[in-house]
């Protein structure tokens, strides 16, 4: 374990365990780090209202933003890492501030999600000196940012490991029920019913207003059941059972999105077969049509994905895709 000398400040959505995952993996690679939530709870109404108008939390942002200067203002860290998707409820003059406060540091803005569907982060641009996207569209239409996907962790590279077949579900699906994910993901299970008849469907809202909200709004939605739905998100150690007991992963990116979802990432780390609405995936060095099948709205049962085994990603593509490699180059000079 390399000794701890820089320090590092991140803020990121508390996504699962990510955040305690990639501070352990900063520690590895000789980082002390704090750690802040994007937004000042992850309450449930606090989570929607961030969704819908984070001008109605201004207030509460506003003391939760005083509370964590008061520790970063004590510190002086050598990178301020800001991962960022639509939960962010810091503003423009808020980034400024930090960045006023750490004169000294690498600002390093990861953009985990598409400019379509989160405009507002465009604002924070001018106070970082690095900026990456997972969304390899936005990189082609915006020579500021730099493309770099998502990763897997070390605990599917665990599970790749695994050699039992004793699978439990023919496959899983974990995302939040965006109105049209909702129905394709509904599309796909049905249509996959007669080959893939054991299913793992784990719809997640933030909140039971985020649902009413998009249920009334939302026409994909208006005949959803409130018991198809959760409300709270699956942990880590559940994740990684899940996958574990699943011979296949579902996938559907949201709307306006071309980025990969963490969840190809982590079937690519678990060396899982994938099933995905997402056809930017063919333009990725690590797609095997063995391994990665492109639903465009119907199942083609002659599909090699369907008649062949899983096909072995060579090492050097596949390291490519690891937390560390992911991390050594946001924080390269």
């Amino acid at each position: 374990m390399t000794k701890t000398n820089k320090k590092l400040l991140l803020i990121m959505p508390m996504f699962f365990d990510y955040p305690q995952i990639i501070k352990r993996k900063l520690y590895d690679m000789g980082y002390d780090v704090d750690v802040f939530d994007d937004r000042p709870s992850t309450s449930g109404w606090v989570k929607a209202a961030v969704r819908i108008d984070r001008n109605l939390l201004k207030n509460y942002i506003k003391h939760y933003f005083d509370t964590m200067m008061s520790t970063i203002g004590k510190n002086h860290y050598h990178v301020v890492l800001l991962i960022s998707g639509q939960s962010l409820s810091l503003g423009k003059d808020m980034i400024e501030t930090i960045r006023a406060s750490q004169p000294q540091a690498l600002f390093v803005l990861y953009q985990w999600d598409s400019l379509h569907n989160f405009p507002y982060i465009a604002q924070m641009h001018c106070y970082f000196d690095k900026l990456y996207t997972f969304d390899r569209h936005d990189a082609a239409q915006n020579d500021q940012l730099k493309f770099l996907p998502l990763f897997y962790c070390e605990r599917y590279e665990q599970i790749k490991k695994l050699t039992s077949c004793n699978f439990q579900y023919d496959f899983c699906f974990v995302g939040t029920a965006h109105p049209k994910k909702y129905k394709l993901v509904n599309r796909m299970s049905a249509q996959l019913k007669p080959v893939y008849p054991n299913q793992f469907i784990y719809f997640f809202y933030p909140s039971r207003l985020v649902f009413f909200y998009r249920k009334l709004r939302n026409r994909e939605l208006r005949k959803s059941h409130y018991g198809e739905f959760h409300f709270t998100p699956l942990s880590g150690k559940e994740m990684e059972d899940i996958f574990k007991a699943s011979r296949c992963v579902l996938d559907s990116a949201q709307s306006g999105q071309t980025g990969l979802t963490i969840r190809v990432l982590e079937a690519l780390g678990a060396g899982k077969k994938l099933i995905t609405t997402n056809e930017d995936v063919k333009n990725y060095d690590f797609y095997r049509p063995e391994n990665i099948y492109i639903y465009d709205g119907d199942i083609d049962m002659s599909s090699p994905f369907f008649t062949e085994s899983y096909r072995e990603i060579d090492t050097v593509i596949y390291e490519k895709y690891s937390l560390r490699s992911w991390l050594e180059e946001l924080l390269s000079p």
